[in-house]
């Protein structure tokens, strides 16, 4: 080489050391290439291998095996195929290049990339290939669900209106059919871009001035290529009609008149135009020349947008739209029989209820039944009595929400509300002086016990009335073994547990006497050493060195306390462990305690659910189950929150000592439950198999409910043009004890609905017109599981000329009532704090009676919690105020001390001076004199007021009340005389 002056160039040379340097770069990159991937490898063997041993724990390993053989499959079939198609057809392409390109270097733009490609060839095909199988693999095995759903698919034995195919075919094979399309469209997309890549650097496709040269090679592999893309959007076009059956439309899911009557004629001829299209670039083979395929593509095309775009466009525009109600009215009919089929409100009972305000003596006697068993607790409420009450230790807690139960308590064979919580550990409650590995790991292992108290009932100052309460645990709740509580949902995220043998335990147990937490404080507390059946042996150094990367913890190898007799219990969580043994069920957000057969249980409601319902609306989980009470579900079967179809098709049971997981067929009709029972066989055991003691507590559950609540908005209309008009769709209000506008949660009841002799556990809700706030219909759902007609739902719809306050009506009643404002100014005015309980909506006799209990913080520091002091009761217009439900009733119904009786007793006449008082304040003297003059209206209002400060003094409110609504009447007497 030499320079512009021909002087030749000095090459320059290295600089010393630089050949080692070279050497040691090219020793590191690989060094720290193998590394990384040992690190990946490490990673997944892991995960694997820690998963079988969690599954074996469980006794669950068919179903890991079954998982992993469907996704190792997968991965390796699909991802394979996918990278040789791509692969192959790259090699095609570089194996049949020109021998020689007829262009000078300088002129030829792809002559660099040839010059860098062509050494490294066969090595770049091979990493393309394994990227690609790690890439395709990966996608391809995260669709193992909807593989396994299409291999082993139960007919639904139902047809769809429109194509005549079970839906079956829709729910199980749609999907996969679909995916297999979109993951081979991808394949041959990604191959046509290689291709056209390496031919073109290659020389095998030439841009030419205007156009573009091909050899004859390159022109037949394109076309053969494009070709199967073509066909394969002829089959989209048929898996199209389809897809009009589950998609989103603007009035209502489904197939409409201009889906039936363009769309899907327009997909039709759409297949053969795209077939013979793909048949045009086969041709290319043979008649050498683009122009037959590209006049067939042009076809494709336009014909594309003439049917799929402009013919709908303008039949929806000028043949549906003017008729519209009309035209779309039998679609309309088949959404609203499809979507209540599959969210199981088919069957709902509609009943117009008279909804009257008032009720005489006599018709409230007859619902005191009810009135006992209405529950006052709020379980949003009370937690901080719960735990102040009867946490026992600072490493105690309950959740912020409690659950409600029944159970039959002492001699009353009726079962009763009742409000429950476990007594889990919470780690957070510890000093920070005992936070340590050993402490947080394997000395605070475990909660103890339930703390139950009765739903209707009030202590003397307020408190809840226990029916199980203290450790060890007393009350009318018997437990057969010591209820531990190893698997809850506040558990730690692993416990080490078992002592060699001969070894003290170490475990803290039962706290007696003294009140310190201090770890070293032995005497006022027992210890254990875990016996149960669950969790994984760590007595091993493999198994040890696993957990500690798992957990990244090096103490689970050096710590002494990590023994031969070690066990780790982890995935704590009852919800957990049901999602985790059965991948396919989208879980419950309220998951709940239960004493079963002497056993503390964790109760968990599992979902079969899909988003391929044919005609049957969309709705979105997380938003028709969001309220202010509980949390939603988790969404572990499904890629989206999308649904429109669920059924509560599994019940499942978590044993808060040993972590087993039990899970039961509760809905034996369901042909999804059905399908992955084929896929897992064993897994879910039959119904039969549910025991009396365990069937006494499962219930309605409450997420399924909201879904159907939500649903049953507009859809509780039948008839097609009422639906179309849209003027009776109902919204579910807000709730009054809310603070951030969410919607009011349902409640869990024990009430006798209409038709009913004796009162059933029941979980309620209820609607108001869309765009107001009275009442439009009350809703419920026996949940009594023993009973035959569990799950039956009822709606109580409101005749719509009535004026039936709604929940933020009674609500503003209440916090208006000048006797409620009047009785609770004493504690406003002092540092406590007024909380309103949960407003909840009874129907009794003929009539719907709102009940709200309040309760009172005494002060805001640590240590004090709400108590529930009043109750607040409404028929109507008029508002009751006392210190039990009865005393609120009466002052509601305006009615004396002996007129709310036994309802096996006389109503009482009554006390003649207070029925002379009522009688002056209706506008008569006490002997049914003549009319008043308003300063004997206003001399009355003045005693009245002082009769109610007396009242107020004593502490009877009820009384209280009375003569306050009294003085009101006194008053407008007055202001009528002035008139």
């Amino acid at each position: 080489m030499s320079d512009i002056f021909g002087t030749p160039r000095q090459r320059p040379e290295p600089p010393s050391g630089g050949g080692g340097v070279d050497r040691r770069r090219r020793v590191l990159v690989p060094t720290l290439v193998t590394l990384a991937v040992l690190l990946f490898l490490g990673s997944i063997f892991m995960n694997v291998y820690t998963d079988r041993l969690w599954f074996r724990s469980v006794e669950y390993t068919q179903v890991w095996n079954t998982l992993l053989i469907t996704r190792v499959g997968m991965f390796l079939v699909l991802g394979l195929l996918f990278a040789l198609f791509v692969v192959v057809n790259m090699y095609l392409a570089y194996r049949f290049r020109p021998d020689s390109v007829p262009l000078p270097a300088r002129a030829d733009p792809a002559y660099r990339y040839r010059q860098a490609l062509t050494p490294v060839v066969k090595p770049a095909l091979l990493v393309v290939g394994l990227l690609l199988t790690a890439f395709a693999g990966s996608v391809a095995s995260s669709r193992w669900d909807t593989f396994q759903l299409w291999r082993n698919g139960t007919s639904f034995g139902q047809e769809d209106p429109h194509f005549g195919r079970d839906i079956s075919f829709f729910v199980f094979d749609y999907p996969w059919l679909r995916f297999v399309t979109s993951y081979t469209f991808a394949a041959i997309v990604l191959s046509v871009i290689a291709v056209a890549f390496i031919l073109y650097v290659y020389g095998a496709v030439r841009i030419q001035g205007r156009g573009a040269s091909f050899t004859r090679a390159a022109q037949v592999h394109l076309s053969v290529l494009v070709g199967l893309g073509v066909l394969l959007r002829a089959f989209t076009y048929w898996l199209d009609r389809y897809g009009l059956a589950i998609s989103e439309g603007g009035l209502f899911d489904g197939i409409g008149y201009t889906d039936a009557n363009a769309r899907i004629p327009a997909n039709n001829i759409l297949i053969g135009v795209a077939i013979l299209c793909a048949l045009l670039f086969f041709a290319t083979a043979v008649i050498r020349s683009w122009v037959l395929p590209g006049i067939g593509l042009g076809l494709l095309l336009l014909t594309s947008v003439l049917l799929g775009g402009i013919w709908p466009y303008v039949m929806q525009s000028f043949q549906v739209r003017p008729s519209e109600p009309d035209r779309e009215g039998p679609y309309i009919a088949r959404n609203i029989e499809a979507t209540r089929d599959a969210y199981g409100v088919a069957d709902v009972q509609t009943e117009r209820y008279s909804a009257n305000t008032t009720l005489e003596p006599e018709e409230l006697s007859t619902s005191a039944e009810s009135r006992v068993s209405t529950r006052l607790l709020d379980p949003t409420l009370i937690s901080p009595a719960f735990e102040q009450l009867q946490q026992v230790r600072g490493y105690y807690t309950v959740p912020r929400t409690l659950d409600v139960d029944r159970y039959a308590l002492g001699d009353d064979e009726q079962p009763q509300d009742v409000i429950i919580a476990a007594r889990e550990l919470n780690l957070d409650g510890l000093q920070p002086n005992q936070r340590n590995w050993a402490n947080d790991h394997t000395v605070y292992t475990h909660g103890y016990g339930l703390i139950a108290a009765r739903g209707n009932q009030r202590g003397p100052q307020g408190e809840p009335v226990w029916v199980q309460k203290d450790i060890p645990p007393t009350g009318e709740i018997e437990t057969e073994v010591p209820p531990r509580i190893y698997f809850g949902e506040n558990s730690p995220s692993y416990s080490i547990v078992g002592r060699p043998d001969g070894a003290d335990p170490i475990e803290v147990d039962i706290p007696r006497g003294g009140g310190s937490d201090d770890e070293d404080d032995t005497e006022n507390v027992t210890q254990n050493t875990y016996d149960g059946e669950g969790g994984v042996n760590v007595g091993n150094i493999f198994h040890k060195v696993l957990y500690a990367f798992k957990f990244a913890e090096p103490n689970i190898v050096l710590s002494e306390r990590v023994n031969e007799n070690s066990k780790i219990l982890y995935d704590r969580h009852p919800r957990e462990r049901v999602e985790k043994v059965a991948p396919w069920l989208t879980v419950d957000g309220d998951v709940y305690p239960a004493v079963v057969d002497g056993r503390l249980v964790w109760i968990v409601d599992g979902y079969t659910a899909s988003n391929h319902y044919p005609y049957s609306e969309q709705r979105s989980l997380r938003e028709a189950t969001a309220d202010t009470l509980t949390q939603g579900p988790t969404q572990a079967a499904l890629p989206s929150d999308q649904v429109n179809y669920m059924r509560n098709s599994v019940k499942g049971v978590v044993d808060a000592y040993d972590g087993t997981v039990d899970l039961y067929q509760w809905d034996e009709e369901d042909p999804i439950l059905e399908t992955w029972m084929k896929v897992f066989p064993d897994v879910v055991q039959d119904k039969d198999e549910i025991s009396d003691g365990l069937l006494e507590h499962l219930r309605y559950p409450v997420d399924l409910f909201k879904v159907q609540r939500d649903v049953l908005t507009r859809y509780h209309v039948t008839d097609e043009q009422t639906f179309y008009e849209d003027g009776e769709r109902w919204r579910v209000p807000e709730d009054p004890a809310g603070s951030d506008n969410s919607l009011q949660p349902p409640y869990y009841l024990t009430v006798a609905r209409p038709g009913q002799e004796d009162p059933r556990f029941s979980l309620t809700s209820v609607y108001t017109p869309q765009s107001r706030q009275n009442l439009a219909s009350f809703m419920s759902v026996n949940s009594e599981s023993t009973d035959e007609d569990y799950g039956t739902i009822q709606i109580l719809q409101l005749p719509s000329e009535t004026q039936v306050p709604g929940p933020s009506q009674i609500a503003n009643q209440f916090s208006s009532d000048r006797g409620v404002t009047q009785a609770l100014l004493q504690f406003r005015q002092s540092d406590a704090t007024v909380l309103n309980g949960n407003l909840l909506t009874l129907p009794v006799g003929d009539a719907l009676l709102y009940v709200q209990p309040v309760y009172i913080r005494r002060s805001a520091e640590d240590g004090s919690y709400p108590l529930l002091q009043f109750v607040a009761a409404s028929f109507g217009d008029e508002v009751g105020f006392g210190q039990t439900l009865d005393e609120a009733l009466r002052v509601a119904l305006d009615l004396e001390e002996g007129q709310v009786p036994d309802p096996d007793e006389e109503a009482d006449e009554g006390d003649a001076d207070a029925d002379a008082d009522a009688g002056d304040a209706d506008g008569g003297d006490a002997d049914g004199g003549g009319e008043k003059t308003t300063s004997e209206y206003l001399e009355d209002a003045s005693r009245f007021y002082s009769l109610a400060q007396d009242a107020l003094a004593d502490g009877d409110l009820a009384e209280y009340q009375q003569r306050i609504n009294q003085m009101n009447s006194a008053i407008e007497n007055a202001q009528d005389t002035l008139d």
